[in-house]
């Protein structure tokens, strides 16, 4: 088996510690998962794959050629999501044209104030890309802080789907990623996280957060086992997906 993507960067003492601590316990899926992208928009992966010191000269946000490489992961994950009928979940940021709302954000980045837009299209930097975009029955939240559910409606549609668990990519890593994963632990949501799937514009981010939040908060998988485990599942778990026809009223009573 192959070393977690982490190991190169712990020390000797950090794995004596994971070793004998208790911590890295496998927790398991849940009886009902919903599939979620985590901000997979032309900011974060531009609107072309090339190398990260490139592609950051007009998206700063942006992770290079390896969002794109997690974008392919996510679409093999969503397709298996949708054939079985699960609630596939996305979010993205959103902001006022005069960005006043940018608040926080503002504080640590020279470049904040940037709105680039992708080449030839008819789009802005926070439209998921197309080559895993929304479909009919599925749900996005516009966002504006790094968890998803934060001021989102995100944990009563989770609730109203009946969900009992999650299945996260997305990125970054260190960022929205993992405040989506904090708040969902602390709602006590399993959450699976599919490491093909997240991604970050630094290296040694994304492989120290993948080991923190496997430690303590999320299990993280690979694409084959996640995909593995939604081909598992049986379909007509989630009748009420959006789009659905659904009863209004009371049922009828047979005479």
């Amino acid at each position: 088996m192959a070393e977690p993507i982490w190991t190169p960067f712990l020390t000797e003492r950090d794995k004596q510690v994971f070793e004998s601590s208790g911590y890295g316990a496998r927790q398991g899926f849940g009886k009902r998962p919903a599939i979620i992208v985590i901000d997979v928009n032309y900011n974060f992966c531009g609107d072309t794959p090339e190398p990260i010191l490139e592609s950051i000269k007009r998206w700063r946000n942006s992770c290079g050629a390896e969002a794109w490489d997690a974008v392919a992961a996510i679409k093999s994950l969503v397709a298996a999501g949708r054939a079985k009928g699960l609630p596939i979940l996305y979010s993205t940021g959103v902001r006022r044209e005069d960005d006043w709302d940018a608040g926080s954000w503002a504080w640590k980045n020279t470049r904040s104030a940037e709105r680039v837009r992708p080449t030839g299209v008819q789009a802005d930097g926070n439209t998921i890309v197309p080559d895993i975009a929304p479909g009919p029955n599925d749900l996005v939240v516009f966002k504006q802080k790094p968890s998803a559910f934060h001021g989102t409606p995100l944990l009563s549609w989770l609730l109203l789907l009946g969900a009992d668990s999650l299945i996260m990519t997305g990125t970054t890593t260190s960022g929205c990623v993992r405040a989506t994963v904090l708040d969902a632990f602390s709602n006590n949501l399993r959450v699976s996280l599919v490491e093909e799937g997240c991604f970050d514009r630094s290296q040694a981010s994304h492989a120290i957060n993948l080991c923190d939040m496997h430690a303590k908060y999320a299990d993280v998988i690979k694409l084959d086992e996640a995909l593995s485990f939604v081909r598992t599942l049986p379909e007509g778990l989630f009748p009420d997906l959006p789009g659905a026809k659904r009863q209004t009223g009371p049922k009828a009573v047979a005479a």
